[in-house]
């Protein structure tokens, strides 16, 4: 799409099939990881520190220069940078595929499954789908000027929500005012009821804040940590974790597509006006819990209006400023008229296309099928089910081989996009190098090296420069730019 650069982060669940277990999911997620990088050799193992929780071998980079790793015990995949949705929904489906394909390969099928969704029904545990979107430094990065994202990512939930059953325990919390941090519950914001029996967002139970840097414990609906794995003079990095990790091509490629738009609309001063929320954060969580799924919202002006509404403002300020731009513009705009005008109907028309729609038709047809109730525990392994990676057993990929769920992309394009990485990035460059220490081995370490080179590890990756040893640092600030020649040249250099 015009002027963007996307990416998806996704961390899976593993869920293991055993009373008592010989071993925990951790363990079974290094065996993943490993065999990933040293029977298949798909990637190379960074050899530093990325941080105190990520030390060498922890994760590494793959040939189509996204990343594979462990974050907090669980397995996380980070696609590679990406300028179309095509590319983006390809590159989301090759991670889904390597991962599930090493625990094939393990032997490990009946023993374990790797679940693609962002809650532990039994622990309250969540964890995460992160997007990020290339914006330039004139984004206008402040309360006032994001007040337009919080409303779209708010209401959005309706056609990017991935569905649960029941809810999470009340989140504790501390949240910024002014300079101050202070506890949630002291300034007396109501707590969710556990007894919900479904709700259409896997993520609101758990966002606390409305703008906040840390991404533990005080998830915010827009993080602000200033890191642009990019030239810091020309770019920012809008970093999203409020959303939930979608099954549905459609609905991920929707997710992006919108948000882009909505991100271009805040750049060009076009947005949509007067619809700040009177309170972002219990509004994300009305709407999620809305069992009559009318979604109705109060404004700071004192209006009351629809989350569909809302988007239907967004929708038509993008339909006046972004049409005609680019085939992907066009078909995001399509869509997101489409699918706003089946969600004042019956949800049933969207299955297929909207995973908490297709969760909750598959769930109300197993509960009249079995005369069951919602707190029947059968019904959150269900849920669980749905996420399956394991084509044979997950009830998603049921929904695709009955012919229910539309492609974005082919079986072909997926196969593609675990080995090579989009061509019009500068993960172009990167898959290069990673192909290159594959099939070359990493720089050998010289005979009559000092002290500090041999303390030096023979290469270091990181998205936006790397380095071999006997090298100079080769930077690639610019995520627009494939870099692919100039990193062959710089490789061969004597």
């Amino acid at each position: 799409m015009l002027k963007r650069i996307f990416g998806l982060e996704t961390e899976y669940g593993l869920l293991v099939h055993q009373d008592r277990p010989d071993h925990s999911p951790t363990w079974f997620a290094h065996q993943i990881r490993d065999h990933v990088f040293h029977v298949q050799r798909q990637g190379v193992l960074d050899l530093h520190h990325r941080g105190h929780d990520e030390p060498p071998g922890n994760g590494g980079f793959l040939t189509n220069a996204g990343r594979i790793y462990l974050d907090m015990g669980h397995l996380e995949y980070a696609s590679p940078e990406c300028h179309s949705l095509t590319d983006l929904v390809a590159s989301d489906r090759a991670g889904d595929t390597i991962l599930q394909r090493a625990v094939h390969d393990l032997g490990l099928g009946d023993q374990v499954s790797l679940i693609r969704n962002n809650v532990d029904h039994e622990t309250d545990a969540t964890f995460g789908s992160h997007e990020n979107y290339l914006v330039t430094r004139r984004f206008p990065f402040s309360r006032r000027g994001l007040a337009p994202l919080v409303t779209f990512l708010v209401t959005r939930q309706i056609f990017t929500g991935s569905g649960r059953v029941g809810a999470a325990s009340p989140q504790d919390a501390w949240i910024q005012m002014d300079r101050l941090i202070v506890p949630r519950a002291a300034l007396g914001h109501r707590s969710q009821s556990a007894q919900l029996p479904f709700q259409i967002s896997q993520r609101a139970d758990h966002i606390v804040n409305d703008f906040f840097e840390w991404v533990q414990q005080n998830r915010a609906i827009v993080n602000t940590r200033d890191e642009p794995l990019a030239d810091p003079n020309q770019y920012r990095r809008i970093h999203l974790l409020l959303g939930d990790s979608n099954m549905a091509e459609y609905a991920t490629a929707l997710k992006l597509g919108t948000t882009g738009l909505v991100l271009q609309l805040i750049e060009e001063g076009k947005g949509p006006r007067d619809l700040d929320l009177d309170e972002p954060v219990e509004a994300l969580q009305e709407i999620s819990q809305d069992q009559d799924r009318e979604w109705i919202l109060r404004l700071q002006s004192g209006k009351r209006i629809s989350a569909i509404d809302i988007q239907e403002q967004f929708l038509a300020a993008a339909k006046m400023h972004c049409t005609g731009q680019d085939d992907e513009t066009d078909w995001v705009l399509e869509q997101w008229e489409a699918v706003l005008q089946d969600l004042r109907g019956d949800y049933g028309c969207l299955v297929g296309r909207v995973d908490w729609a297709s969760k909750l038709w598959l769930l109300e047809n197993f509960r009249e099928a079995e005369k069951l109730e919602w707190s029947d525990p059968m019904l959150k392994s269900l849920d669980l089910e749905y996420h399956n990676l394991n084509s044979e057993k997950g009830l998603y990929y049921g929904l695709l081989q009955e012919g229910r769920v539309p492609r974005l992309t082919t079986d072909k394009a997926v196969e593609l996009a675990m080995e090579h990485p989009p061509r019009n990035t500068r993960a172009f460059g990167r898959g290069e190098l990673v192909k290159h220490l594959l099939t070359c081995g990493p720089p050998a370490e010289p005979e009559a090296a000092r002290k500090e080179e041999r303390l030096f590890p023979s290469y270091v990756i990181n998205w936006s420069i790397f380095q071999l040893r006997g090298l100079e640092p080769f930077p690639m600030p610019d995520p627009f730019k494939s870099y692919a020649q100039e990193v062959r040249s710089h490789l061969v250099r004597p």
